[in-house]
């Protein structure tokens, strides 16, 4: 199928692409890479009448780590972040980048678009929600930050108005005594994940400062829970893992809350979390330790 007519404008600043998005008077859409609009486009599920490409917008395509902060672009492509020294501050980024399609999609693919797009299964929404990245938006009224665990609204449902650029998203580095985790299961690789994990642990003192869990694929958006009151008494046993797998079955119940389909049930959604969550968590605390001793 081909995409409904629309117009396409290809701005020079952000404040021209704002404007175009004021004169589309809710019509218009922003295009970056395109790797999840164009699909939409083609079977017509969105029908915007004008198309306001901003890969020509400089400052967009920025990338640089400072004051303890990774600034990523609306622009910058998910395989630069893969690649650049920079973006080595983000550990968790890196990470969970490999699950997201395949190296080709990657290439075109951007940050800030997997964001804006918030499908509920993918990877880079849950890393800004575990991490709770900054994002900046532009419109008519100016620019204003939010935070990412406010910015999901539900799926595919954000806090993006219709004349708002999403600028560029904040990403906190990685400080010694961090240590994180990340994976997800999916039918094939490349393919949306059935249930997932992003996790997030911080020791001083051989002590859990903080220990955040992020949900995804299982819900209208990801879920993020502080665990280190879990993870604190699982990490006095030998078997850390094994030792969470009980108070997690709870948790499971409370964020996995999507309906079953041809995919999964529900219950197999709760036992994928209920595993990958206890294995990362570990991971993460065993990492966050080694941090903290170099």
């Amino acid at each position: 199928m081909k995409a409904a007519p629309f117009a396409y404008v290809r701005p020079a600043t952000l404040d021209e692409a704002v404007s175009e998005l004021v004169r589309a008077d809710g019509g218009g859409k922003v295009i970056a890479g395109g790797q999840s609009l164009v699909p939409v486009l083609a079977m017509r599920l969105a029908r915007p009448t004008t198309l306001v490409d901003i890969n020509a917008v400089p400052e967009l395509g920025e990338l640089r780590a400072d004051g303890g902060r990774l600034e990523v672009g609306a622009t910058v492509r998910q395989r630069r972040i893969e690649r650049a020294p920079e973006a080595a501050s983000v550990p968790l980024l890196r990470m969970a980048l490999p699950w997201v399609g395949h190296r080709e999609l990657r290439s075109r693919g951007t940050v800030c678009g997997s964001l804006a797009h918030a499908d509920p299964a993918a990877e880079i929404p849950a890393v800004a929600s575990c991490l709770n990245a900054e994002l900046d938006l532009v419109g008519p009224r100016g620019r204003r930050t939010v935070a990412a665990r406010e910015f999901f609204a539900g799926a595919m449902a954000t806090a993006l108005e219709g004349e708002d650029v999403l600028a560029a998203v904040r990403f906190p580095t990685a400080r010694p005594g961090d240590g994180f985790g990340f994976a997800e299961i999916a039918r094939r690789h490349g393919d949306f994940a059935l249930a997932g994990v992003a996790a997030h642990v911080r020791v001083a003192e051989d002590r859990v400062v903080f220990a955040t869990l992020t949900a995804f694929g299982v819900s209208d958006r990801p879920v993020t829970r502080e665990v280190a009151d879990l993870l604190s008494l699982a990490a006095a046993a030998q078997d850390v893992p094994t030792e969470l797998q009980g108070p997690l079955s709870s948790l499971a119940v409370e964020v996995v809350n999507t309906d079953g389909d041809v995919h999964a049930s529900t219950e197999y959604r709760r036992r994928l979390f209920r595993t990958l969550a206890a294995r990362e968590l570990a991971k993460a605390y065993r990492r966050a330790t080694e941090s903290s001793q170099r």
